[in-house]
């Protein structure tokens, strides 16, 4: 990895990219510091964009040089996965709960962002690192299986299980992915409350199956399935929703629409956060971006790709009414009355088809009922 060019420089780049990292993962502050702290020695820098260049008589000069990122042109495709490791139970695999993907075409002036159904049944190819032997199941179990480390059951590792995910996404879109990042339950809770909460507009009436209205969590039911106790409500309208409101909402799968309704919610609600961090103007707030960062702490695993400086700056140019949310519909699929997962309709594996050849926008022209309502 690459050193950067000086102390003061990472702090201001980390401002830059963080805030961009979030737009595109969630929660990615908390990789541009790790990235920082990867970086080695640091060196005292010019200001960005200029490099030293040696003038008449040898003083040094500012001269202009390619900004970070520059060679960064697209398509980006990046996967962003919510995995609920209840940390709680010992040796609890994480299963991939939420899988998103971001599409940016050439030219990095939009982006398209579409959920995969947690259900969805696909071909898991083999991982020897894991000890699995490949199979056709749900894409959750991608995740888990895919975190197993042999000879230590008791210690699952979610960025390996991120590897089998992605490897499964992958042959399941046709896309290559040049950067992802994992993140907790518990690390999205605390993403929103460092930022204040996050104003969303509810589109249906929420009960939760989860919480109590107090956020404390509902009894489990006596002799078991499901749970006990007063419900948090989350009535339609405009709502400002504290973290855990929000990762409540975000969760429930049993109403109306089922889990592609949730789909939905937890697009909208990565697209709110967004607008909040963008209407903040985060990247001059060095102190916000480092409460950002010590919140999440190790909630949030950068797995791989190009320089997140790089990148972040790349796609600097993004705005929020220019991120396109977009909805895949699909269906159950089983023998008789045995659920065995969920399979997209012809519609949605068209729109993953115009996606890679890069006429998603041509695509979405239409067929505008996938554009999911802001």
């Amino acid at each position: 990895m690459a050193h950067e060019t000086g102390a003061r420089r990472p702090r201001r780049v980390l401002l830059l990219a963080a805030l961009a990292a979030v737009v595109l993962v969630a929660a990615g502050a908390v990789v541009v510091t790790r990235l920082v702290a990867d970086d080695g020695p640091q060196r005292r820098p010019g200001p960005v964009g200029t490099t030293a260049t040696a003038a008449p008589g040898g003083t040094a000069q500012p001269g202009p040089t390619a900004p970070p990122g520059a060679g960064i042109t697209g398509p980006l495709n990046l996967l962003l996965v919510g995995v609920d490791t209840r940390v709680s139970v010992p040796g609890w695999e994480p299963h991939g709960d939420s899988v998103l993907v971001l599409h940016v075409p050439a030219g990095l002036d939009r982006a398209y962002l579409f959920t995969l159904p947690r259900d969805l049944l696909v071909d898991i190819p083999a991982f020897p690192k894991a000890g699995y032997r490949g199979g056709k199941t749900k894409l959750t179990h991608a995740m888990s299986y895919g975190s197993r480390v042999p000879g230590k059951p008791k210690q699952p590792s979610a960025a390996q299980g991120y590897e089998l995910l992605r490897s499964t996404v992958s042959g399941y879109t046709g896309l290559r992915f040049d950067a992802g990042a994992v993140i907790t339950f518990g690390g999205f809770d605390k993403l929103v409350d460092t930022l204040g909460g996050v104003d969303l507009y509810v589109d249906e009436r929420v009960v939760s199956l989860h919480r109590r209205p107090d956020g404390r969590h509902r009894d489990p039911a006596p002799r078991g399935g499901g749970y006990v106790g007063p419900q948090m409500v989350y009535e339609k309208g405009q709502r400002h929703l504290n973290g855990w409101q929000a990762l409540d909402y975000a969760r429930q799968r049993y109403i109306p629409g089922g889990d592609y309704a949730r789909q939905r919610h937890q697009q909208q609600l990565l697209r709110a956060l967004t607008a909040k961090i963008l209407g903040e103007n985060l990247a001059r707030q060095p102190d916000r971006v480092e409460q950002v960062v010590g919140a999440l702490g190790d909630t949030l695993i950068y797995a791989g790709g190009p320089r997140i400086v790089d990148l972040a700056y790349a796609l600097g140019g993004l705005t929020v009414d220019r991120f396109t949310l977009v909805a895949l519909p699909g269906s159950g699929v089983g023998k008789g009355r045995a659920y065995r997962g969920e399979e997209l309709k012809p519609v949605g594996r068209q729109f993953l088809t115009a996606l890679k050849a890069g006429d998603a926008e041509k695509f979405l022209t239409a067929h505008p009922e996938l554009r999911v309502k802001n």
